[in-house]
């Protein structure tokens, strides 16, 4: 008889567990710019599940009511979200606002722009980690992020920093979306289909003790069938000895 997906995930989680292993699990959610039931949604799963939500606010469309709402929204931790969302990428190539055709001394002037503006909103509140929109940056760009003030950059899965290096990266690994299919929230099974083999290469590829698996949201689009299928993952791997729901300030190396 095969096991339920949930059983599935409960038995790789029990192998991370048999070899001393642990997963840190948390949470990136990118396009805040203004309070709404949606942000209040993900600020109650977050109190709800006691885990901290990378908030990645776009600082130029960021509206001076974001401010209060964060305050009384304290498991959310903003960080700088490009600079104002816009697509620079020539036509036929995919979305970037900080491709390798655009120069240097504009990329870093606008992205010190866009730090300005959120400090002065939010101050110290803001975290020092650079998410670019569509999680694309030319590592080019990238390699200069440290002298701009950020101590970390948060793409998605597979990027990698170039020859020059640049902050610490915190990827994401899993987006609770099916943006080519609708833009439309992905059932809990289908996230577990992903999810499982990424596990299974990284307790085999991998010798940490502690491993970082981030979930990426977009609460401005979410239906709830991603509300339902996130909550559901969540209790799911909380309910787990082998995970840590994991604040981003503190994930491992």
């Amino acid at each position: 008889m095969s096991l339920s997906p949930w059983q599935s995930l409960a038995e790789e989680l029990d192998r991370w567990s048999a070899t001393g292993r642990r997963l840190a699990l948390w949470l990136r959610d990118d396009d805040a710019i203004a309070p709404s039931p949606a942000l209040g949604h993900l600020s109650a799963l977050a109190e709800d599940f006691d885990v901290p939500v990378l908030l990645a606010v776009i600082p130029m469309q960021a509206q001076p009511d974001l401010v209060p709402a964060l305050r009384a929204m304290p498991r959310l931790l903003p960080c700088q979200h490009g600079v104002i969302h816009h697509n620079h990428a020539p036509a036929g190539a995919k979305k970037s606002e900080f491709g390798l055709d655009r120069p240097a001394a504009e990329v870093d002037a606008e992205i010190a722009q866009g730090r300005d503006r959120l400090r002065d909103l939010l101050g110290d509140a803001a975290l020092p980690v650079f998410v670019p929109p569509w999680n694309r940056i030319d590592p080019h760009h990238a390699a200069r992020l440290g002298a701009l003030g950020f101590q970390a950059l948060s793409c998605f899965r597979s990027y990698r920093h170039g020859p020059n290096g640049g902050p610490r990266l915190i990827n994401t690994d899993l987006d609770v979306m099916d943006w080519q299919g609708g833009r439309i929230g992905r059932r809990a099974h289908d996230l577990l289909a992903e999810l499982l083999p990424m596990l299974a290469r990284r307790r085999l590829e991998t010798a940490q003790p502690e491993s970082a698996l981030g979930l990426l949201l977009h609460h401005r689009d979410h239906d709830e069938t991603a509300w339902s299928a996130l909550r559901e993952l969540l209790s799911a791997a909380a309910a787990h000895p082998a995970v840590r729901l994991a604040d981003p300030r503190s994930l491992p190396a």
